[in-house]
């Protein structure tokens, strides 16, 4: 006798947002699916918080805004709202329509992999995050050793990977004007 698997269950954005309203945790919401977003570790923290720093410093008195984990993106294409660990977009930004709380023009993306997500943030979300025609450059951030891994636009359908490993090195953000400095971005993180 086979056992048939239940069909997901799914549901409407707005069952989703009264959900994510009443709730203390974060959720994502993928195309009718609500799932339920984890904590970090102190190593994922100490590198959110850390390129913070140096965002919100580089870019200080510039037109832009640094946005942190708490603040959910819509990604219509993919009927995805999701909480990136940093975000850059330039000034103003730009709202999904109806809600005050959820904004839709990243050009900066970054995410500090953990061993539940690095999979889902380097295929079905970035494939989400191309879909938004302000995004430029994405950040991956590896938290277990030293490894970064930038993808910046080049054209319509084409991306310029770069993989960084050594403490010495700098990323240059391509479309602002940050440069990360892997040892300012990794200290104090013991692996």
């Amino acid at each position: 006798m086979s056992v048939s698997p239940l069909p997901l269950q799914r549901h409407s954005i707005d069952q989703y947002f009264t959900q994510e309203t009443a709730s203390e945790q974060r959720h994502e919401y993928r195309d009718g699916r609500i799932i339920t977003m984890t904590g970090g570790t102190p190593e994922h923290n100490e590198l959110s918080g850390s390129l913070v720093v140096l965002f919100r410093l580089a870019l200080k008195g510039k037109p832009y805004q640094v946005f942190v984990a708490d603040q959910r993106l819509w990604i219509p294409n993919h009927r995805l709202y999701t909480y990136p660990d940093l975000m850059v977009m330039a000034k103003p930004i730009e709202r999904q329509e109806g809600r005050n709380d959820t904004v839709m023009n990243p050009i900066f993306i970054a995410e500090v992999l953990s061993k539940s997500t690095r999979s889902y943030d380097r295929d079905e979300k970035f494939e989400a995050y191309r879909t938004l025609t302000t995004f430029q450059d994405y950040l991956l951030i590896d938290q277990y050793r030293i490894h970064v891994e930038h993808y910046v636009k080049q054209g319509n359908n084409q991306w310029l990977f770069t993989e960084y490993d050594d403490l010495a090195a700098q990323v240059t953000i391509a479309s602002l004007p940050v440069v990360v400095n892997l040892a300012d971005l990794y200290e104090g993180i013991e692996f």
